[in-house]
């Protein structure tokens, strides 16, 4: 049987559909017979794996296996899908079809355009990807309590915005926002013929799950993998679930990354997204709640504040006595040999980012570690 525990890594992404398990651009005619065979033999057992994995996670976001597109982490998942929404009209070599306004020739299909809206604070990748393919606008959510404001994204969308990016549960701060701001999001996205592409890598960390931003509708992108809320980082394994041409625009974009996820990472999958998914995810919310308690307990020992988190990662305030939070940051590491986040690297240098999905005996230790650190500076 497969265990797990939630990670508490920086992100992770990916995307392959059926339709790419065998690359186009790797003919056999240049390859011995043997290796031909062994060749063959992998991409019918891969097919297979996928095929069985792809209309299980349909399922999940009442869409088609062919709207499903398999990737290594939920890191690919998202840059190909960036590169689809914001790229040029095809990747090196294509065929006019690499992206989605190149998939029809139509210059005002939905997501044509070159600018992303950004929900921020959130996973680097998230706003510097879009930002180095076209533009994006980092739209900062409303404190106290990192509320989502639609009307502070609805500013920031214009007639080149292309997508609206959300990362729910939000990476570092633990907000998990309603499921009525994510609708009307996405009715945001739909009325600037736009698409809203939700990061939704901690969603199995809640214990009442919000419906999937991709089932929502055909301007809806859900992108996800096993590493956070299945605790599988290993496996390298995630996808993206969305509309066709979009999916499709992405599959052409992973011919240039990395073709395929590992034979390895879709038989973990298949077990991990099969019979033994509810008994991993049930586990694991368990143990994010019981971390959750234990670092709630520590944050009011230390008198910091912070909004109550939904998964595995807390955003709260640096202490009194530190130069900001990279200056807290390094004397924890230094000190005490715990790595924390710097608010400062998500743009707000009064918090930094303590993850809290570890085993519970390394979870205690760290925080009796840099409580020792705070208190030496009091």
């Amino acid at each position: 049987m497969l265990t797990a525990r939630p990670g508490c890594r920086h992100d992770a992404t990916g995307t392959t559909t059926l339709r790419n398990l065998q690359p186009h651009h790797e003919p056999d005619a240049d390859r011995p017979l043997r290796a031909r065979t062994l060749v063959r033999r992998t991409r019918t057992r891969r097919r297979d794996h996928a095929r069985g994995v792809g209309h299980s996670v349909a399922l999940g976001y009442d869409r088609g296996p062919d709207e499903i597109a398999f990737t290594v982490g939920t890191q690919e998942a998202n840059f190909l899908t960036f590169l689809a929404l914001l790229s040029s009209p095809a990747p090196p070599g294509g065929d006019g079809h690499g992206s989605v306004a190149g998939a029809d020739g139509d210059s005002g299909a939905p997501g044509s355009g070159t600018h992303a809206a950004v929900v921020t604070p959130t996973y680097q990748a998230l706003h510097s990807v879009p930002d180095a393919i076209g533009s994006a606008t980092r739209v900062p959510l409303t404190q106290p309590g990192w509320e989502l404001a639609v009307d502070r994204v609805a500013e920031a969308v214009d007639d080149d915005t292309a997508v609206i990016v959300l990362n729910n549960p939000n990476n570092p701060t633990g907000r998990y926002h309603s499921e009525a701001r994510v609708r009307a999001l996405y009715d945001l996205a739909v009325d600037h013929d736009a698409y809203l592409l939700c990061d939704e890598v901690y969603r199995g960390l809640a214990h009442d799950p919000l419906p999937p931003v991709a089932s929502l509708g055909a301007h809806g992108i859900s992108t996800t993998s096993l590493t956070k809320a299945y605790g599988l980082a290993g496996a390298r394994f995630g996808w993206l679930a969305g509309p066709d041409p979009v999916v499709q625009a992405a599959v052409r974009w992973k011919d240039y990354t990395t073709i395929s996820p590992s034979l390895f990472g879709q038989h973990v999958a298949k077990q991990a997204l099969g019979d033994e998914e509810s008994a991993i995810l049930s586990e694991n919310r368990a143990l994010a709640e019981r971390h959750r308690g234990i670092v709630a307990d520590w944050i009011a020992d230390h008198d910091l504040d912070w909004h109550d988190p939904v998964g595995v990662n807390a955003f709260p305030t640096v202490p009194a006595g530190f130069d900001g939070s990279r200056g807290f940051c390094r004397a924890v590491v230094e000190e005490a040999s715990v790595v924390l986040a710097p608010g400062d690297a998500f743009g707000y240098d009064g918090h930094f980012r303590l993850g809290f999905g570890h085993e519970t005996d390394q979870l205690r230790e760290g925080l009796a570690r840099v409580g020792e650190v705070i208190a030496s500076r009091q």
